[in-house]
């Protein structure tokens, strides 16, 4: 039997009326002791009714706060993934012999500031450094190309240099996804190294946003792990420093005799075309119900069906009308790739 609250009105009424119950008076005024008493015992027993509803809800991990839900993550072995900060490498030029310092600080041109990791001494021209962000999060990924300047002139040194791939920046985990891995957790126990054990061990890597395992894709024995990082890249696809990352973190945890191989999908990038949207002032948020869409059903190899293209378009919020011109049939993806929001036509 559920429990159910009694409202402040209801317990005001019992209270008052248990207290004249016990009283010998059979006439009694709005404002009369009687009354002071039933309501403010009325409004304790309140409170506390609420503590016991708000405690009901945090014995199930499905509503538990974010306090309770981490502590709850910790002691099933699934602690949130705290925020991690970009690296890569920048590579400029000087003077032979001249010494970049670790600790010296490069500036991308967001400002986003970066360190130095140890000293690099210029050979031949040029010395390629490895540098960290000094912030935690997604803002110190970057694509490689660049231009990176030196917050501190350096003698003998070029005050600019050309950065590499920037990963591994990811923002702390928010608690929708906790409460998902904790939950897949409780429902999906370790099997010593079966499919979801794969796909729970990549989701625990910072920035990973959904995963999928493959096993005998390449052979006997072999196992693909595939990955995306949704809300770090536009496209959500990870890039070679991401991937590392991912095997580095399996390697030990995957079973001895399992040759494992993990790879970025191939994005597909899908365009739709829409004819006689009405009105077009839904045009945003058709977009992003689209965009929704593709986040929640695109797998490596898998299909979204047209039915659900359409369902993304007609549920959006205000559309009266339309019809979708293109694609007009299922989206299906080959092997090894996944389709991401491309762009829109409106005709």
């Amino acid at each position: 039997m559920p429990f159910n609250r009694p409202a402040l009105l209801d317990i005001v009424n019992r209270t008052r009326d248990d207290v004249l119950s016990r009283l010998p008076i059979t006439d009694q005024l709005r404002r009369s002791d009687a009354e002071v008493y039933a309501r403010a015992l009325a409004g304790a027993a309140h409170a506390l009714y609420g503590y016991l509803d708000w405690l009901s809800m945090q014995l199930i991990y499905d509503t538990a706060d974010s306090d309770l839900l981490e502590r709850w993550a910790g002691i099933w072995g699934v602690p949130r993934k705290a925020s991690s900060f970009a690296g890569g490498t920048v590579t400029f030029s000087g003077s032979n012999g001249a010494t970049l310092l670790g600790g010296s600080q490069w500036v991308a041109y967001d400002g986003q500031l970066y360190t130095t990791a140890a000293d690099a001494l210029i050979v031949g021209g040029s010395a390629t450094a490895t540098v960290t962000a000094v912030a935690a999060g997604i803002a110190g990924n970057r694509l490689a190309g660049q231009t990176f300047t030196l917050a501190q002139p350096v003698a003998g040194i070029s005050a600019s240099a050309v950065a590499g791939a920037m990963t591994g920046g990811a923002e702390i985990e928010d608690y929708d996804s906790l409460r998902s891995r904790l939950l897949a957790r409780i429902k999906q126990p370790p099997q010593g190294g079966d499919k979801t054990d794969y796909v729970a061990w990549a989701l625990a890597v910072p920035g990973v946003t959904r995963a999928w395992c493959y096993p005998l894709e390449l052979g006997a024995g072999t196992v693909v792990l595939r990955f995306m990082m949704d809300g770090t890249y536009a496209d959500g696809i990870p890039l070679s420093g991401d991937v590392a990352a991912v095997a580095a973190y399996v390697d030990p945890l995957r079973p001895v005799t399992a040759n494992v191989t993990v790879v970025a999908p191939i994005a597909i990038p899908q365009n739709f075309t829409i004819t006689g949207l009405t009105p077009t002032s839904s045009r945003s948020v058709v977009t992003q119900s689209l965009a929704d869409l593709i986040a929640r059903k695109a797998t490596p190899g898998g299909t979204i069906l047209w039915s659900d293209q359409n369902e993304a378009i007609k549920t959006a919020a205000g559309v009266v009308d339309f019809t979708l011109t293109s694609p007009s049939a299922n989206i299906v993806s080959a092997s090894g790739h996944i389709a991401t929001m491309g762009a829109v036509t409106w005709l």
